[in-house]
């Protein structure tokens, strides 16, 4: 690849001025396989420049030129699809067909879903003598995460497009690569030069430098909580706005009516998807008491089929943990549990036996588990379930709903109007019912510490503009 150690800024490739380099780890082996560029103020100083300058003419674009631009973008994006399943799976760990069909595919849905969103959405409407005009917001700061990479960069930059606004990208450190392919694609997809700009670095150095920029007027950010809240400090200081997606620890709820061996089997399977690392992750199974026997069977016979190994063996159902630091904090969680008391189904410390490198976690099932352990409260980030029994309906409520995240939540039963009435009962911003198909035209975004603001289809959009209204407008 070309472009690893260079940032993207006013339509050209260009080299840092002050270079820097960090190396990508590929976390199934331990061994840094490339390097990239990392820059700091002055690179964003430089990004922010071109996103200014670029705003006046791109704002006033028409409907019918985003929608070509969006329509370039998508035929360049599944040119290069395979490269970037390629990327995403050798820097996050990700199996290899997994990365390819369900990572890189969710950047071919959100940019089919935004431009179907972009080809109807009512920019303006005459509401009795004043118009409402929505406008871009202006230059966007966005800082995407490193656990569905493609995912997060698809839908913060195709709304910011859509709406007319210029932006500069700061992908995660951690999964870099697959943001450069992206802006390959961005580049050759015709976008205006200063439209789209990508600066690489740390979130300490480049990040900070974006949230306090008095030229950025929005940021939109998805990472932890942690992060988040400096994130929103440091973006204060300018009063911008700030869109974030944070942090989960979502509770599954099983009914007493549900199939058990159906609704653990996928509770499971859906937990260890991307080994675990995902936001929105059913990590809290909460089963009615007089079952918890059962449902730990269960659990254990899915848990333990999953094959841990090597992403690229077309066999491996689980990759590696990101990089050192998270293996380290999902080992410190698991023992937490254990010296906590709750019962290790299945997993617990270590590598799988089969592994001496790389950041492999074993598929982990902890049951008898209480509300206020360690390992129910805290977002684990790996492939380690909680089961907690509960006693009544409005019991399991109360504690699905006693956590500082509200992300997402799920509830299975049979008898869908009560699944229905306990949803509705449910903080947080996703309520899955009975294991459904996503929806990239749903609203996707969190309660609580779960952060603020929306993504997906035209509430992303929306996330990107500013409300006017022209009073007298229309003629008494």
């Amino acid at each position: 690849m070309a472009h690893e150690k260079q940032f993207y800024i006013d339509g050209s490739w260009v080299d840092p001025v002050a270079p820097a380099f960090l190396d990508v780890i590929d976390p199934s082996t331990e061994e840094a396989y490339t390097q990239i560029a990392i820059g700091g103020s002055a690179a964003v100083d430089r990004a922010v420049g071109a996103a200014r300058r670029a705003f006046a003419s791109y704002a006033r674009t028409s409907r019918k030129e985003r929608l070509d631009l969006l329509r370039a973008v998508l035929a360049e994006y599944n040119k290069r699809r395979s490269d970037v399943g390629d990327a995403i799976s050798r820097e996050m760990g990700a199996p290899l067909q997994f990365a390819r069909d369900i990572q890189a595919g969710r950047g071919t849905a959100h940019l089919e879903r935004m431009i179907s969103v972009l080809e109807t959405y009512p920019f303006e409407a005459v509401e009795g003598t004043t118009l409402i005009a929505r406008e871009p917001i202006g230059v966007c700061g966005l800082i995407t995460p490193w656990n569905w990479p493609t995912n997060q960069i698809a839908c913060k930059v195709l709304p910011a497009l859509a709406a007319g606004c210029t932006m500069v990208l700061k992908p995660s450190e951690e999964a870099p690569i697959d943001a450069v392919i992206w802006t390959e694609i961005m580049h050759a997809a015709g976008v205006p030069k200063g439209v789209y700009n990508m600066i690489q670095g740390t979130g300490a150095a480049v990040g900070e430098a974006m949230s306090s920029h008095p030229d950025i007027d929005m940021m939109s950010f998805t990472g932890s909580t942690r992060a988040g809240i400096r994130v929103a400090q440091a973006a204060a200081q300018t009063v911008k706005r700030v869109a974030q997606e944070l942090g989960g620890k979502s509770a599954n709820i099983l009914l007493p009516d549900v199939d058990f061996q159906t609704a653990v089997t996928k509770g499971i399977n859906s937990m260890m998807v991307n080994s675990g690392q995902s936001c929105t992750a059913p990590s809290r199974m909460f089963v009615p008491q007089d079952r918890h026997e059962e449902v730990k069977k269960i659990a254990k016979a899915a848990a333990e089929r999953f094959v841990v190994g090597d992403p690229r063996n077309p066999e491996t159902r689980l990759g590696p943990v990101v990089n050192s630091a998270q293996f380290e904090k999902i080992q410190k969680l698991i023992q937490a549990g254990i010296d906590e008391g709750a019962e290790l189904v299945t997993g617990g410390p270590g590598r799988p036996e089969h592994l001496n490198r790389g950041f492999y976690v074993r598929p982990t099932v902890f049951a008898n588990v209480t509300n206020d352990m360690t390992i129910a409260r805290e977002e684990i980030f790996g492939p380690v379930i909680t089961i907690l029994p509960y006693k009544s309906e409005e019991e399991v409520i109360r504690l699905a709903n006693d956590t500082i995240y509200g992300l997402a939540a799920y509830v299975q039963g049979s008898d869908l109007d009560r699944a229905r009435k306990v949803a509705s009962q449910m903080r947080a911003g996703n309520v899955h019912l009975n294991y459904p198909l996503g929806d990239t035209a749903a609203p996707f975004g969190g309660y609580k510490q779960s952060g603020n603001g929306r993504e997906y289809g035209k509430w992303g959009l929306e996330e990107f503009l500013e409300t006017k209204a022209v009073i007298g407008y229309q003629a008494a």
